[in-house]
């Protein structure tokens, strides 16, 4: 029986200790990234997009990066349009890059307006941004974001 009463301990002991070598204290803290970006484009039906954009992060990660949208819809038109946008909490700026799928509405004449919320994984980004151009519509895609050497 005393023999019992000494192992409960050390047990527990050793549990703790295992606890505490994997506890989050030493998880990568978040960090918060934000783009601007330019981009251009045709819709009839078919939409493609292309540009660059520049993202910095809160931990000081930064990077230039390609941006490719293609999607189908009920849209047409042409335009450019300048904007920003916001990722959701990641570890490393690595991973932003991928592809993310999107559900877009624009619309303007002259002056154009474009929204998009996007998800790739567990990551989500929001788009907005004003341009130049005409162009109305509603479609369903995707955009992959690449990072550009220097």
């Amino acid at each position: 029986m005393n023999n019992r009463f000494f192992r409960a301990p050390a047990i527990l002991s050793i549990l703790l200790i295992g606890l505490a070598w994997i506890s989050p204290a030493s998880a990568t803290p978040m960090t918060s990234c934000t783009m601007t970006y330019t981009m251009s484009g045709f819709s009839f039906v078919y939409k493609q997009y292309d540009g660059t954009g520049n993202i910095s992060c809160s931990n000081g990660q930064h990077a230039v990066v390609g941006l490719s949208s293609k999607s189908i819809g009920f849209t047409i038109g042409k335009s450019e349009i300048d904007g920003t946008g916001t990722f959701s909490e990641v570890k490393n700026i690595n991973e932003i890059y991928g592809d993310y799928v999107s559900l877009d509405a624009h619309a303007g004449v002259t002056k154009s307006v474009d929204g998009e919320v996007l998800t790739c994984g567990e990551i989500s980004l929001v788009l907005s941004g004003v341009g130049r151009g005409v162009d109305i519509g509603v479609s369903l895609g995707a955009l992959s974001i690449s990072p550009i050497k220097q």
